[in-house]
């Protein structure tokens, strides 16, 4: 299996991680010594194949997080780790191998909806966690294997901890959670290839649309919740969903701009934030998303 990274790259980086010996031990004192092979055993001793990964398991990479995985370090959830199982899912057995680029395409669409189902709020997340994949060779999938392990991976550092956040939320969480989260999904997963609107109109005609109907099914969702700054958010994002679908109807890129400025402005991650302290959520907006609407 191969893990690639994060899932809005239009490309994977490799890594390889292969399975750990115990070392050669130097001469800097015996104590040393025994304590460096208790831990070289112990690290051998939590070997697990990429083949056999369940959601929930906490590991870390063996070596850099480069090229083909064979097996990773697994370790209690209560320890520093590198990185976590949030979903997975086993592609169509009948296809034949996609490719790399297909595999990897499968993936973007699918783990960051499997992952939202284990930690919802990405706000919530170690700082530098980066949504990730482990996913069939062509190798190993002449041998049957169709699996996809969706993870979390710090790009530096590590993690204490569980991000199993799920179970613990209450029901207005998880309501502004699942429209906000389709909202973003809608914006992302709809990405047009064309740089400029004017060399692909009907494609970002597309994306407004699904944006528009995310964010329908969003403000349904919150008129169902209480809250001074929630009844605030709904309004602004009732005016970016007439917006959105103002941009989706456009006769040209001209009407399109017109439309789209405010709709994009209206959907700005910081313009949640009163909101979401009033449900008890996250408030600091992720970095990479604070960036795309300060720019």
């Amino acid at each position: 299996m191969a893990i690639h990274a994060p899932y809005r790259s239009l490309r994977g980086i490799s890594a390889v991680a292969a399975l750990l010996a115990i070392g050669a031990v130097g001469c800097s004192g015996v104590s040393d010594a025994v304590g460096s092979a208790k831990d070289g055993a112990k690290k051998v001793a939590r070997q697990q194949s990429v083949f056999s990964l369940d959601i929930g398991d906490c590991y870390n990479p063996n070596g850099k997080a480069e090229g083909t995985a064979y097996a990773v370090e697994i370790v209690p959830c209560k320890e520093a780790h590198e990185g976590q199982v949030v979903g997975g899912f086993a592609i169509d057995e009948g296809k034949e191998y996609p490719g790399d680029d297909g595999v990897s395409t499968i993936a973007d669409n699918r783990c960051p909806v499997e992952a939202q189902k284990y930690a919802p709020d990405t706000w919530a997340l170690p700082k530098g966690a980066a949504l990730s994949y482990y996913t069939p060779t062509k190798e190993s999938w002449a041998t049957g294997d169709r699996a996809v392990s969706c993870t979390y991976t710090m790009e530096k550092g590590t993690f204490s901890g569980s991000l199993d956040t799920a179970k613990s939320l209450e029901p207005e969480q998880t309501t502004y959670l699942e429209g906000s989260n389709a909202v973003y999904e809608a914006l992302w997963a709809n990405q047009p290839e064309k740089d400029t609107v004017e060399d692909d109109l009907a494609g970002y005609k597309a994306q407004a649309e699904a944006v528009a109907a995310a964010l329908d099914a969003h403000v349904e969702g919150l008129d169902g919740i209480g809250g001074t700054e929630v009844g605030r958010l709904r309004a602004t994002l009732t005016k970016a969903a007439g917006n959105w679908r103002k941009a989706a109807d456009a006769a040209d890129a001209d009407a399109f701009y017109i439309a789209y400025d405010p709709a994009f402005t209206d959907i700005d991650p910081n313009k949640s934030v009163a909101a979401r302290k009033e449900l008890s959520l996250a408030t600091t907006v992720p970095a990479d998303e604070a960036e795309v609407w300060a720019s």
